[in-house]
């Protein structure tokens, strides 16, 4: 599988942010569209296959086949450019700055969400058959989870949203490994293992995604989910954006960066003594 050795793909990684950083604004939107569009599409069809098959663990299996695509036709997440991103900035490559990263953060969302939500808009008209009849069994789960989400936390008030971020952080701490793990090999079948297994750890979990919310959420209210847009943004996407970027920057980003592209120093080894050789 063409394993690539931690210290040369930590500064693949920083590469990664930088080139993000100075990418056009056309390109970073196409991008980030596309990467919501596919992982919308996965999540749709993970709770399908789900609620088809009474088996959440098999909806958790196939979902990473879209993170997988997407990934390797070179698409970005919010949660992805989250933990690439500051690696640059912090490691100091010129032109880099906060203001760029902030830049290619909101593109990125903006992205993501026009994506995603378009996605929403052509699943909730297979669902109702174009919103003749009431949203099919799939579309009555998607808006279950909505509710679950939302309101769902805000029944338990600080102890609901202290879950929810924590479920964020968790999240993009294995998200944000599969990223990372696509740079662990250089074929396509090795790319696509490492990937595969964060990705389907963190669905079948139910850690909190903030682009599969914005396909999630978004469909739920559509098909009559009963939360509203403020419910969704406060007990939901906000945290679980800003849970997202602490839990890939601190326990992916950072801790690599920290290891492996600024190792400290080696401990001095013990000098080995001469042994003397007793007399015969």
């Amino acid at each position: 599988m063409s394993y690539v050795h931690p210290s040369d793909f930590v500064t693949k990684m920083i590469d990664a942010g930088e080139a993000k950083v100075f990418m056009s604004t056309r390109d970073t939107l196409i991008r980030a569209f596309m990467a919501g569009a596919i992982l919308a599409l996965a999540a749709a069809f993970a709770v399908t296959v789900t609620v088809q098959t009474g088996q959440a663990v098999v909806g958790a299996l196939l979902f990473p086949v879209g993170f997988c695509l997407l990934y390797l036709l070179g698409f970005d997440l919010l949660t992805g450019v989250f933990t690439l991103v500051p690696l640059a900035l912090i490691d100091k490559r010129p032109g880099v700055t906060v203001r760029s990263m902030l830049r290619n953060w909101g593109l990125v969302f903006l992205g993501n969400f026009a994506g995603a939500f378009t996605v929403a808009v052509m699943m909730a008209i297979i669902f109702t058959y174009g919103f003749s009849t009431a949203p099919n069994e799939v579309g009555q789960a998607i808006g279950s989870i909505g509710e679950g989400r939302t309101v769902g936390y805000a029944d338990y008030g600080a102890a609901g949203m202290l879950t929810l971020f924590v479920r964020a952080v968790l999240c993009n701490w294995m998200v944000s490994t599969g990223v990372v793990a696509a740079m662990m090999s250089t074929s396509v079948s090795g790319k696509v293992i490492a990937m595969w297994m964060p990705i389907l750890l963190f669905f079948y979990m139910g850690f909190e995604h903030s682009i599969v919310n914005m396909f999630l959420f978004p469909s739920g209210l559509i098909l009559g989910g009963d939360f509203s847009v403020m419910d969704y943004l406060v007990w939901n996407e906000i945290p679980t954006v800003l849970g997202n970027l602490v839990g890939g920057l601190t326990f992916v980003g950072l801790t690599l960066y920290a290891t492996h592209a600024r190792t400290g120093l080696t401990r001095p080894r013990p000098v080995a003594q001469d042994v003397p050789v007793a007399a015969e």
